[in-house]
């Protein structure tokens, strides 16, 4: 039930992603549109782009990692239901966390002293910090409970029968 749950919310977010993706490209367009045809250039559209691509990048993460699209080599431990195989992916998962955990850490620390201190970016349209600054906690901590859910599916499920013989990941 809770793998399902975890799950769900990074189908939930990875589909975010995708939408806030073609948000983007619109509101481009809409740019590219006011500056070369009407003259007229907006003051919010690089920097809502800007916004969107970080919480792309950052919730984005979990998505990947529960559709097993991580960057692997399998040149050696190809029988992805092998011990040796088990045993490298919980090493690569916990290596994760412990990268995913520093930047959870340091990343809400910065969050919650530019939140309760109130700082805006250094630009015309000025939105508070805190929104550039959460993605980096929030996705990262999204991505540690997919890694859970992961390593949970590494040493009790095997891997689908396509995925074995496509090498899909």
């Amino acid at each position: 039930m809770i793998l399902r749950c975890i799950d769900a919310l990074s189908e939930l977010t990875g589909k975010l992603c995708a939408w806030s993706l073609v948000a983007v490209g619109f509101f481009i367009t809409f740019e590219i549109v006011m500056r070369y045809v009407f003259i007229a250039p907006t003051i919010w559209v690089d920097e809502v782009s800007r916004i969107l691509q970080v919480w792309v990048v950052y919730l984005g993460a979990a998505y990947v990692l529960k559709h097993r699209e991580m960057v692997t080599i399998e040149l050696v431990l190809r029988n992805p239901n092998s011990l040796w195989r088990r045993l490298a992916e919980s090493l690569a998962i916990v290596v994760m966390f412990v990268f995913a955990g520093v930047a959870i850490y340091y990343g809400f620390s910065l969050w919650l002293k530019e939140t309760l201190a109130g700082h805006t970016t250094d630009t015309y349209l000025a939105p508070p910090k805190w929104i550039t600054s959460a993605p980096v906690w929030v996705g990262n901590a999204l991505l540690v409970l997919q890694g859970m859910a992961q390593l949970i599916r590494v040493w009790t499920e095997d891997l689908p029968e396509d995925d074995v013989l496509e090498g899909a990941h």
